[in-house]
């Protein structure tokens, strides 16, 4: 008798410990599908501030996910000062709430670019002046992670600020029966949105053309009259900035709210879609970013919830077996316009 390997279980110990439910895959595909695009636009914005850093300085910044998590809090306490509470979702007019969801992304943005722009400052920059090796740079960025952790942590504890939600996740249509929610178009529209004007700030402005000049090469766009260090507070200011408008729909997203190590695993699926589409390019960055999220659901539904983060780091390194460079392997500074 042939057995049915649409839903294999493997077990050990009298536990089963992994899945293969095709069923559950093809029944929930569509549904995953646009679940996973809403996912992977929060990991591509996060993830654009890896490859803007990465671009200019050579530098894995991997305090952004710090960066990130503070425009969390920031988005709590904006909806908790406007005097909304955790428990039921309050029935607003659409004025008001889009006037609420501005605030709290004006205020996540804020927070997040002011903390990656005094990051840069107070541990980077020092560091640059004294022409520190590359390895000192990456200490330093997981040093500066695990304080802006603490400080969280001493401030607001351990415990998640429990979720405050301004808008109810209803659905507005179905795509080949998958559901599309409000949350789900707003957040795929405004991160897409987003990225299209970073990549044309980039590629289209004189600001943008400093950020490619230091990416390829820092000296000679010094010679060139390029302020350098202007163009890398401006570079940590806009990762920063997109970092806070991916906070903004992280909140409107997730269940719970905001953690003080809550950043730490989507800022490392962050900086796992800018390596996957090609660190330092930004069109890699979002490419990584929706193919992460997409992939990662499937995993989830195919081989069960315990492995949705083992599936996505598994296509990280079976992507970069094949082109170790990325999907699209072209950095910042060889960017075209």
């Amino acid at each position: 008798m042939t057995p049915d390997l649409s839903s294999l279980v493997l077990a050990q110990g009298g536990g089963s410990w992994i899945t293969f439910d095709v069923n559950s895959f093809l029944n929930q595909f569509w549904d995953n599908t646009i679940d996973g695009l809403s996912y992977g636009s929060i990991y591509a914005l996060v993830a654009l501030g890896y490859t803007l850093v990465y671009g200019v300085l050579k530098l894995i910044n991997f305090a952004h996910s710090e960066v990130f998590i503070y425009g969390a809090y920031a988005t709590w306490f904006t909806f908790y000062g406007l005097g909304f509470r955790p428990g039921a979702t309050p029935d607003l007019p659409i004025f008001e709430l889009i006037g609420f969801l501005l605030l709290a992304l004006i205020a996540s943005m804020a927070v997040s670019g002011g903390t990656a722009v005094v990051l840069e400052r107070v541990a980077y920059r020092p560091l640059r002046k004294r022409k520190a090796p590359r390895l000192v740079f990456l200490i330093t960025a997981i040093g500066a992670s695990f304080v802006l952790q603490q400080i969280l942590f001493i401030w607001r504890g351990g415990n998640p600020e429990n979720s405050i939600r301004l808008l109810r996740n209803d659905e507005v249509f179905t795509i080949f029966g998958g559901s599309v929610t409000i949350v789900t178009i707003i957040t795929v529209v405004a991160s897409i949105l987003l990225m299209v004007g970073t990549d044309m700030f980039v590629n289209r402005t004189k600001f943008g053309r400093g950020i490619r000049a230091v990416a390829q090469d820092p000296d000679t766009a010094t010679l060139m009259g390029v302020n350098k260090e202007r163009v890398i507070t401006l570079t940590f200011l806009i990762g920063g900035l997109l970092a806070g408008a991916a906070a903004l729909f992280y909140m409107m997203k997730i269940p719970q709210g905001a953690s003080y190590q809550g950043g730490f695993i989507l800022g490392i699926k962050a900086f796992t879609a800018a390596v996957l589409g090609g660190i330092g390019n930004l069109r890699g960055a979002l490419l990584g970013g929706l193919l992460l999220g997409v992939v990662e659901n499937y995993g989830q539904s195919l081989f069960g919830g315990a492995w949705r983060d083992v599936v996505a780091f598994a296509l990280l390194v079976l992507i970069l077996m094949f082109r170790p460079t990325g999907i699209l392997g072209e950095s910042l500074g060889k960017a075209r316009v």
